[in-house]
């Protein structure tokens, strides 16, 4: 008898090179053949992604919580396991726990032990994966205490009675109680003690209404002092002579002998300062912010009829001012530190706030802030992660979420809010809209771009990849866009980093894919710095398309001989929700290669990006791992020049007696044409013209926009040559050079 065993494969899945393979004894005789059952042996395996994960949640006390997954696909099926904070999760010993037949994690009645990070595990005998962690958020809100008894009645026919918000306390974001925290009412007759007024009452009285009437007189005096003091200012500023010095910036050194007409700068030590609090914001979640804020007269007399102009300049360190404004409860996400917030004190004059190396400023036009008035103004970059951003259907985040304040301030004027953007502007493929924040916290559309009214209190000028607002109420704002095509894109930054020099047998390079925007790459760059990378690559653009396919990435001609990736499968993927939301930081996937010879050093590959179903791109790296390539040489963030907070006219490139002479010649109508429309033509502003003329001073929107896109590198010879050919009887004293200013 002769026995022979068949083998046969047969492939069944190409891209992962999964095969299948039976096996079969066969036996011939004399009698005749005989065969036995086939015998089928399959390649286990487990795929990368999870087809579902959890998603983060803040959910209210004894709320139910449902945390969905569904484990990659798998040979044989995964198991699924939950941790919590990195403890495995037993329902087993927790009645308050379960884990459903389609691996969802349920909470029946949310506790406080429950806010922690839940991850979702799913293993076989080939591999463990782990799924994104998410973060969930159990909060309590305040309820009252009962009230207290009734104090004993005082000499005024009053008591009084008082509760606290500490039955329970609000924890973990939730809401303060609402109301007053104490109440008041009038005695009964036979509770009221009376007392007869004796010869020391009669004198006491007598006191108080004479340092009454003192008080009166003062007040008096104070504002005579004041309305000639403004009166000194108006006829100062209005002189026509100290305009014909043309293009020449205002100096803020000490005015020279020579020199009498020019403004010179100092600090103001004698103005008062006054509580200022925000009407236009109720409390949200405590008691309403207050921020100081300076009364003072600006102009004080000097011999010989000059006048010095003050403005105040920040007296507390940053951390004061950030400590100071961390106990106020309007935006309960503050950044506690300084490296994403400036702040500058300013007054009439304007000024300007700028987050270095963001792309983020705020320009404070002159005249925004009413005259007589100092605000301490700030601006803050807010971390998408911190801050509470609904996003309905196919809308996503485009820019920075940005806040200045504090809200509530008067202003005169709109002030120019710059952000940066990673949309690809196209008003047949995006709705693009301007989102604030209302003081109760909820996301409101402030504005839909493209339907703007002239008359709105918010306006932008889009540009290829920055935002300007115009707003005349300062709060916290972002720009959000809805997809209207699959022809809608997104700017996308690959950046790709990996260790100084290779001290093991293994090699991590680490792939990042950021929005296109400064403040999302110095983050990163930070967060590298910190853990010793290096940019093996310069950064490249990629347009990631609403096309709902995730992005996937793999390493190509790695030298086998010498290196081998220790990934399972040929490529990774980041889900396509993930980079379209714009919520999730440092997108990033690791590629790990092993070493095979001790001896090697070089290595040469290539990387692939492409989105599922849409157009590849390669991205060649080639690098040295044992060379030290600084970052600093590829990567060369914009300097964005100058101190974060700039007051003043040296805020400025237009010096301001001549930016008050160039307002006074092209604001009124010109029959030839020669005014400010003509100006918004040059500069390529046309469009605006109606937003321009719905506001005061048409001419001063139009220098205000280009001080706010053009600082600190802007071309002052070009405007002044835009307003020279206006035709204008006095243009020559517009005519300047470079060097000159």
């Amino acid at each position: 008898m002769e026995v022979r065993i068949n083998v046969s494969r047969q492939q069944v899945e190409k891209v992962f090179g999964l095969e299948e393979y039976w096996c079969q004894c066969v036996a011939w005789s004399s009698s005749g053949t005989t065969k036995s059952q086939k015998a089928y042996i399959r390649i286990a395996y487990l795929r990368k992604n999870f087809e579902q994960e959890p998603l983060a949640k803040e959910v209210s006390l004894e709320q139910g919580i449902v945390l969905p997954c569904r484990p990659p696909e798998g040979i044989p099926p995964a198991e699924v396991e939950w941790l919590r904070n990195e403890d495995l999760v037993d329902p087993s010993l927790d009645p308050n726990v379960y884990i459903t037949r389609e691996h969802s994690l349920v909470v029946r009645q949310a506790r406080l032990a429950d806010t922690a990070n839940y991850t979702c595990v799913a293993k076989n005998i080939v591999a463990r994966r782990r799924s994104a962690s998410a973060a969930v958020i159990v909060y309590v809100d305040g309820s009252w205490s009962p009230w207290s008894k009734w104090s004993a009645c005082g000499l005024d026919c009053t008591h009084w009675r008082s509760r606290e918000c500490s039955d329970p306390a609000p924890r973990n974001g939730g809401e303060e109680c609402q109301g007053a925290d104490l109440d008041s009412r009038n005695c009964t007759s036979d509770l009221c003690v009376h007392t007869a007024s004796g010869p020391e009452d009669v004198a006491l009285y007598v006191g108080l209404i004479a340092v009454a009437v003192c008080l009166v007189l003062l007040l008096l005096v104070l504002i005579l002092v004041y309305c000639r003091k403004k009166e000194g200012l108006d006829s100062d500023v209005a002189d026509s002579s100290i305009l014909t010095s043309g293009f020449q910036p205002v100096s803020i050194k000490p005015s020279k002998a020579d020199n009498p007409h020019l403004l010179t700068i100092q600090p103001d030590l004698s103005t008062t300062t006054t509580t200022y609090q925000g009407s236009l914001c109720p409390r949200q979640d405590g008691p309403s912010p207050k921020f100081q804020l300076t009364n003072g007269h600006l102009l004080s007399p000097l011999g010989g009829g000059r006048h010095t102009l003050h403005h105040s300049s920040p007296t507390s360190e940053a951390e004061e001012f950030v400590s100071r404004l961390s106990t106020q409860t309007y935006f309960r996400s503050l950044p506690r530190g300084t490296s994403n917030m400036t702040y500058g004190t300013f007054n009439f004059l304007g000024g300007r706030l700028m987050i270095p190396n963001t792309g983020i400023s705020l320009l404070i036009p002159p005249d925004a802030i009413p005259r007589g008035k100092i605000y301490e103004i700030y601006l803050t970059l807010h971390k998408p992660e911190d801050v509470r951003l609904p996003l309905a259907g196919c809308q996503t985040l485009l820019s920075p979420i940005v806040s200045c304040g504090p809200p509530g301030v008067l202003l005169t004027r709109p002030v120019i809010l710059a952000m940066d953007h990673c949309g690809e502007p196209s008003p047949d493929s995006w709705s693009l809209r301007l989102k604030k924040q209302s003081c109760e916290g909820s996301w409101e559309d402030v504005l839909h771009l493209g339907e703007e009214a002239p008359s709105h209190l918010y306006y932008c000028q889009l540009e290829a990849s920055a935002c300007y607002v115009f707003t005349e109420q300062l709060g916290r704002f972002a720009l959000v866009g809805e997809a209207l095509s699959v022809a809608a894109a997104k700017r996308l930054k690959l950046l790709l980093f990996a260790p100084l020099a290779c001290t093991s047998l293994e090699y991590n390079i680490r792939v990042y894919c950021l929005h296109d925007t400064h403040d999302a790459l110095k983050e990163v760059v930070q967060l590298e710095k910190q853990l010793g990378g290096q940019l093996i690559q310069e950064p490249r653009v990629l347009h990631f398309k609403d096309s709902y396919h995730n992005l996937r990435l793999s390493i190509h001609d790695v030298p086998s001989s010498l290196w081998k990736s220790k990934l399972l499968v040929s490529y990774q993927e980041i889900p396509f929700y993930h980079i379209w939301n714009g919520t999730q930081q440092y997108l990033h996937c690791t590629f790990t290669l092993e070493r095979v010879s001790p001896s090697t050093s070089d290595l040469a590959c290539k990387l692939w990006v492409w989105q599922v179903e849409g157009d590849g791109q390669s991205f060649n790296i080639n690098f040295n791992i044992t060379k030290d390539t600084r970052f600093a040489e590829l990567l060369a963030l914009e300097s964005e020049g100058g101190v974060p907070a700039l007051v003043g006219p040296s805020a400025f490139k237009i010096p301001f007696l001549i930016r008050q002479k160039i307002i006074s010649s092209l604001d009124p109508p010109c029959s030839r044409g020669a005014d400010w429309r003509t100006l918004a033509q040059k500069l390529h502003l046309d469009s605006h013209l109606s937003f321009f003329a719905s506001k005061p001073s048409p001419t001063a929107m139009i220098l205000n926009l280009w001080e706010a896109r053009h600082f600190p590198n802007g071309n002052l010879s070009q405007l002044a040559a835009a307003v020279a050919g206006l035709g204008q009887p006095d243009a020559g004293l517009f005519t300047v050079s470079e060097a000159e200013c």
